[in-house]
């Protein structure tokens, strides 16, 4: 009984102490987790990434076969394409365009790859392109897979290997003295980063590629008297969707959320604003995950095209059929990855067709030279011009004027080589 007193007291001091350590664990857990929090927020890596896929629709609303890349390029001369690759350069140089009679049924323009970290933090970058082939990119990749003019089964690749994120520090981007709308995606808040290679390091505020696909978009669009016949064909919901046209100036848009099926609208005008518009179409943007800058980036970068004279079905193109055609791998894994791409859908509306008639017209009357009308069709509908003239191709049983439009059509090919 005696022994019973020291071995309560004993009991007591083990009871004392370990009451201490579980006052002071969650100290030393408060203290790890704010240690946990902080790495994470330093570690943290977002990518955001933005492009368009165009097309032209057929007479039936399926997309057609056009050269995507024919045309005055659009780019800084310090972006690469695959005409420098014998070389290993790269660089455009004012070079001939040696890929201009590529045809495809989309141009992939300008996807944009952005990053934000907390700190500066090193990945790699790869794309590959199922369905298609990479033409342009920058800054300079450790890799890429040309599959040749036929393509084939094995994609194209792009690969940057490892590049460095530099978040906070100065910008110091390439910029050359002639305009470009491939300036406007740097106004976001994305992490400058850099690229060292060969030629030394190259900086910029994304990763940029661009390349011609053989895939079919998933939407069709057709004109029928004065509806219009909207088509998903993917097994994906659409988000939203934009009829737009511009005549003569004259605007008009409806802005149409989900699409599964088919749907018909009215070809209505109703004269509203191109402000109006892209106040629309940044909520579209921003409600897929754009940050603001970014969904301003992206309209900025292609208003003068998007909303030039014609009719076009802007549309978002689901995330899985993006990802099944543009796999993007990213090490170590970022914590978000968002994607948005815009299609564009063309409609060569009867309009279109008439004003090149009438300027066939003027060069079987002599009262136009050949230059003078191929750059006019040129100058009125751009890239879009040959599909156009195909169109009218189809249509008239005339020799004389099939003569003189397919005349128009090489001569039009020819001035950009």
């Amino acid at each position: 009984m005696a022994k019973r007193p020291s071995r309560i007291a004993f009991q007591v001091t083990i009871a004392v102490l370990l009451l201490a350590l579980i006052q002071a664990q969650p100290i030393a857990q408060q203290a790890s987790s704010v240690d946990n929090k902080t790495r994470k927020n330093n570690n943290r890596l977002i990518v955001h990434e933005w492009g368009t896929f165009t097309s032209v629709a057929g007479k039936d609303g399926v997309a057609v076969d056009w050269r995507p890349l024919s045309g005055p390029s659009d780019l800084p001369g310090f972006v690469y394409d695959t005409t420098g690759l014998a070389t290993r350069t790269g660089l455009r140089h004012e070079k001939p365009c040696n890929k201009c009679d590529l045809e495809a049924l989309v141009r992939m323009e300008t996807p944009v790859i952005y990053f934000y970290a907390g700190r500066e933090t090193t990945v790699s970058v790869r794309v590959d392109f199922s369905q298609g082939k990479i033409t342009e990119w920058y800054p300079q990749a450790r890799f890429l897979y040309d599959p040749g003019p036929d393509g084939g089964r094995i994609p194209s690749v792009v690969d940057w290997g490892l590049i460095t994120l530099l978040p906070g520090t100065a910008e110091n981007f390439p910029v050359e003295s002639k305009p470009s709308h491939y300036y406007t995606a740097r106004e976001t808040d994305a992490a400058p980063l850099r690229v060292c290679g060969v030629k030394g390091d190259q900086r910029e505020k994304f990763l940029f590629y661009r390349g011609v696909g053989t895939f079919a978009p998933p939407l069709e669009a057709r004109l029928s008297g004065e509806k219009v016949l909207v088509k998903n064909t993917s097994r994906n919901t659409i988000a939203a969707f934009i009829l737009f046209e511009n005549r003569g100036g004259t605007i008009s848009y409806q802005v149409r959320d989900s699409l599964d099926g088919e749907v018909t609208l009215d070809r209505t005008f109703t004269n509203q604003t191109v402000d109006a518009l892209e106040r629309d179409l940044h909520k579209v943007l921003v409600a897929q995950g754009l940050y603001e800058k970014e969904a301003r980036a992206m309209i900025k970068t292609w208003r003068d095209s998007w909303f030039e004279e014609g009719m076009r079905v802007f549309y978002l193109v689901p995330r899985k059929v993006t990802d099944s055609i543009l796999s993007l791998t990213i090490a170590p894994p970022p914590l978000e990855i968002t994607r948005v791409l815009v299609g564009r859908a063309e409609i060569i509306t009867p309009e279109m067709e008439a004003e090149i008639e009438r300027a066939v017209g003027r060069l079987l009357d002599r009262s136009r030279s050949l230059q003078e009308v191929a750059a006019e069709i040129s100058h009125r509908h751009g890239r879009f011009a040959e599909p156009v003239l195909k169109s009218v191709l189809e249509k008239t049983g005339d020799p004389n004027l099939r003569a003189r439009v397919e005349e128009l059509m090489t001569y039009t090919r020819l001035q950009w080589r």
